[in-house]
């Protein structure tokens, strides 16, 4: 299957399933409207609202969806992905919005209550809403796995939230027929408070998103796996993800390799890394540099033996790599990963001093590397 297929296929579930969403949840909500109305319920009404906006969610993500999949363009060279944590931060503002709503209608109940008047087949609407929400939530999750749709898993967390909060519902009602104790506009606190909770943590993720998070540690572990199963390549260093979108990831990487490679043999090379990854990953390295590795002093590795025991003996060491001598010219080049927490100027101030101190007659080349990636 090619990549726009895969794409398509992709947008194809996404679209049907958000579908099925609206159609469910557009039901429930006119159904609860009316038992809510009729009963003079608020936990009822707030719990259709709550539904209906879940069916303009799922609108929203259909709209999202579909804009996402244009195709790049000269405006746009790496495509439309991102639109979809746009549409996903607009459908928690509508998620905070309704939450808002319902708990300032639910404390205008408490302070002015109202009896309620529930029948027999309004607890039944209820029970069955509950069964369908919790169908809905399993659905929506299995199929947002597949396709990595964070739209689709985070409307599968709400649905079996949802079937929660109508089962609250329906035993307040129940507790009111037996005892006459209204818990309903108290319910409607607590469903308002739990559906703002839902709209500010999806807003984090997916700000987190736009802004960027730490890669996942398994696909760099994999990608780095597979980089380093080519023959020439003696460790792969430096990996940066960039995403535009769920599962449009682009990269680039560090290899080492040996110092005698001519410019074909690292043509080669770098075209057989694109190609493995992509395959194996759905990744597109866009660059990959080079270190060199010495194949012809000896004396190479005991320099950097001891480099490296120096440079690592620091807490704000994560990381050596790239270490290349040239005994002609007396000049050493290394890479060094820093952590967050230090000082990164004083950091290779440090470090230059120690390794000059080493050796005062060499020229040294550090570079401190950003703790991009858990590997």
């Amino acid at each position: 299957m090619s990549v726009q297929e895969d794409i398509a296929s992709r947008e194809g579930i996404i679209v049907k399933t958000s579908i099925v969403g609206i159609a469910a949840n557009a039901a429930l909500a006119a159904f609860k409207a009316v038992i809510g109305i009729a009963a003079n319920s608020i936990a009822i009404t707030l719990d259709a609202v709550n539904n209906l906006s879940d069916a303009v969610s799922s609108v929203i993500t259909i709209i999202g969806t579909k804009l996402a999949g244009k195709a790049p363009d000269k405006k746009h060279p790496l495509g439309y992905g991102r639109i979809e944590y746009l549409t996903a931060m607009v459908i928690s503002g509508i998620i905070l919005y309704a939450g808002i709503t319902s708990l300032t209608e639910s404390v205008k109940k408490i302070v002015h209550p109202e009896a309620a008047d529930y029948s027999f087949i309004s607890l039944i609407i209820i029970a069955a809403a509950i069964v369908v929400k919790l169908f809905l939530g399993a659905f929506f999750k299995k199929r947002g796995k597949a396709v990595n749709s964070q739209s689709l898993i985070a409307s599968g967390s709400d649905a079996s939230f949802d079937a929660v909060l109508s089962a609250s519902v329906l035993a307040s009602a129940i507790i009111y027929i037996l005892t006459k104790v209204s818990l309903e506009a108290y319910v409607g606190v607590v469903i308002a408070i739990i559906i703002i909770k839902s709209g500010v943590e999806m807003m984090i993720e997916t700000l987190n998103d736009i802004l960027g998070q730490r890669t996942d540690p398994a696909l760099v572990v994999a990608i780095k796996k597979t980089i380093t199963e080519d023959p020439e390549v003696h460790g792969a260093y430096d990996l940066f993800l960039y995403n535009y979108g769920p599962d449009k990831n682009y990269g680039s990487v560090h290899v080492e390799v040996d110092d005698t490679l001519t410019a074909v043999d690292i043509d080669a090379l770098d075209r057989r890394i694109q190609q493995k990854v992509y395959m194996k990953h759905g990744v597109i390295l866009t660059g990959i540099g080079l270190y060199a590795r010495n194949t012809t002093d000896d004396a190479a590795k005991k320099m950097e033996t001891a480099i490296m025991e120096t440079v690592m003996a620091h807490d704000y060491a994560m990381s050596f790599h790239g270490f290349y001598a040239d005994f002609d010219e007396k000049f050493a080049s290394f890479d060094v990963v820093l952590s967050f927490e230090c000082d990164r100027l004083e950091a290779v101030k440090e470090i230059c001093s120690e390794v000059q101190g080493l050796y005062p007659d060499w020229g040294f080349a550090i570079q401190p590397d950003v703790y991009i990636t858990d590997d």
